[in-house]
């Protein structure tokens, strides 16, 4: 039973109402891809017993090995989202260009882009993983046209709404349509989502930070810098001790972020001169920088405001830290220190490391 509880639908319809620029049948687009959720949510929950697990023999756009659920999860999105007349065009993490509409359904004013299954590679292993999304506006007459790729390259400040859903111990809906992050629990005896978190705020402050350390050595100095000081502890210039983790999922990282605060980082490094950063924009970086916003906290490049981005393509990728405002903002001035050459570490011959070997 609902017992009182809001449930997704008649919070959506609730906000339309509130906010006129959410026209039309905005809250029957997101009904979609709420459906879209769940149906992941029973295949994620079903694994082995489904053969769903393991890979799928075939390759993403990124030319990355895809798993079987990698490819349900994306044709989940496709079916429910196609046929409602909602959307003009859709495009995926998977996909090497946009999906538009088929000519045999009407077409909407809105563009949705989607990450189907982040953190994939936890599947295999039944550790948390999670679905990504975000609706845009159709520019003007996309959706009487045909649709293109460059009408899906709006800044990430331009998106209608943005959220995630976690596929864990239990399923969640994470929601922002710009009026503050909310978070909705899957109750599967009656199969919906009830908002259980209403207006989740991210702790300005933090002791918590996540990151891949296996990639230190590749890291930029203001990331390094900032490392360093965290696992310095209580005896180093932060006089504080930092826990950190590491899931190898967004979804997962950011939702705990959410919980109780925290700073993720997927910087830029030097592995791969020919890529910015890791993370896609558009179907990473951007719907979460929205959703971390909402809640009170900080999304960035380490140099630029994730959502100020201009897209030049869909598969783009940028350096991605957020979470707590404080330990962002501490960032961005290690990496505007680190350009204006104030970071500059005290170096001297007295007290440099020695060692007995000769360097010749």
């Amino acid at each position: 039973m609902l017992c009182g509880r809001t449930n997704v639908n008649k919070f959506l319809i609730e906000e339309q109402r509130r906010n006129p620029s959410l026209v039309g049948d905005f809250s029957m687009l997101m009904s979609d891809i709420v459906r879209s959720c769940k149906a992941i949510a029973q295949g994620v929950s079903r694994g082995s017993l489904a053969d769903l697990l393991g890979d799928a023999g075939s390759e993403n756009v990124q030319g990355e090995g895809q798993k079987k659920l990698d490819v349900l999860a994306n044709q989940a999105f496709l079916r429910h989202c196609e046929w409602g007349g909602h959307l003009a065009a859709m495009a995926s993490e998977e996909m090497e260009d946009i999906f538009p509409i088929p000519s045999e359904n009407p077409r909407g004013r809105y563009l949705l882009v989607f990450d189907p299954l982040d953190g994939s590679s936890n599947i295999d292993v039944n550790l948390s993983v999670g679905s990504i999304f975000s609706v845009l506006r159709c520019p003007e007459n996309c959706s009487g046209g045909a649709p293109t790729a460059v009408d899906f390259l709006q800044p990430g400040a331009q998106q209608v709404a943005a959220g995630y859903a976690l596929y864990g111990p239990s399923t969640m809906l994470v929601l922002s349509v710009g009026n503050g992050t909310h978070g909705f629990t899957l109750d599967r005896n009656i199969g919906e989502f009830l908002l259980t978190h209403p207006n989740l705020v991210i702790a300005p402050e933090t002791r918590e930070f996540a990151i891949n350390a296996s990639n230190e050595r590749f890291w930029e100095p203001p990331v390094q810098r900032y490392v360093s000081e965290c696992l310095a502890g209580q005896s180093g210039v932060r006089g504080k001790d930092f826990n950190m983790r590491w899931v190898a999922s967004m979804v997962a990282e950011v939702h705990r972020i959410l919980m109780r605060g925290g700073v993720f980082m997927y910087p830029r490094d030097s592995k791969d001169l020919s890529r910015p950063g890791r993370l896609r924009l558009m179907y990473e970086a951007n719907p979460m920088a929205m959703i971390v916003a909402q809640a009170g906290g900080l999304a960035s490049t380490g140099s630029q405001r994730i959502l100020d981005v201009q897209p030049t393509s869909l598969h783009e990728r940028v350096p991605v830290i957020l979470g707590s405002r404080d330990e962002v903002e501490r960032i961005e001035r290690y990496h505007r220190e680190h350009e204006t050459g104030e970071d500059q570490p005290f170096s001297s011959p007295l007290f440099s490391t020695r060692t007995l070997f000769r360097d010749d």
